[in-house]
């Protein structure tokens, strides 16, 4: 089955305490509308992963980030059984290098969060099943099956590549 492809990006900075923070934003339109994401999206046609990813960033936050400057972290291939035309594979990275600051787009209400206060209660049932080890430092390649309600995980495993 071949899924469309779709990137995020978790962009860190390191606080003066030895913490960690985190930038998300708050989705204002689409899938996803009303939660807190990580930032990116669609892939478009010709386009790599990774620099779907850099106009994403750009779109969303007004931030500039080299592609050299994305750490991949893993894949996460989500699937939506009651609603095919959702499934999507979420290629992941992670990125401490940018220019600019952050800004509020008709798409994304960016926001820091530490890296311990994240509000997973307000994200996608996934995220925090997976997001505190590829913030650790970590890699993900897993398979999330939703359920009718299109909110809830109803099966988990590891991605499998042939």
């Amino acid at each position: 089955m071949s899924l469309p492809d779709v990137c995020v990006v978790y962009l860190l900075r390191d606080r003066a305490d030895g913490g960690l923070d985190v930038l998300l934003g708050y989705k204002r339109t689409g899938l996803g509308l009303g939660k807190v994401v990580g930032i990116g999206g669609k892939v478009e046609p010709g386009e790599t992963v990774r620099h779907g990813a850099v106009r994403e960033i750009h779109e969303e936050t007004g931030l500039e980030v080299d592609p050299d400057d994305l750490r991949p972290a893993g894949t996460l291939d989500y699937l939506f059984p009651t609603r095919p035309a959702w499934s999507q594979r979420s290629h992941v990275f992670t990125c401490r290098r940018w220019r600019g600051e952050p800004v509020e787009t008709d798409e994304i209400v960016p926001a820091w969060f530490r890296a311990e206060e994240i509000p997973f209660g307000r994200m996608w049932d996934d995220a925090a099943r997976w997001l505190p080890g590829v913030l650790a430092g970590g890699t993900v390649d897993h398979v999330y099956t939703f359920g009718d309600d299109l909110a809830t995980v109803v099966d988990e495993a590891p991605r499998l590549t042939l």
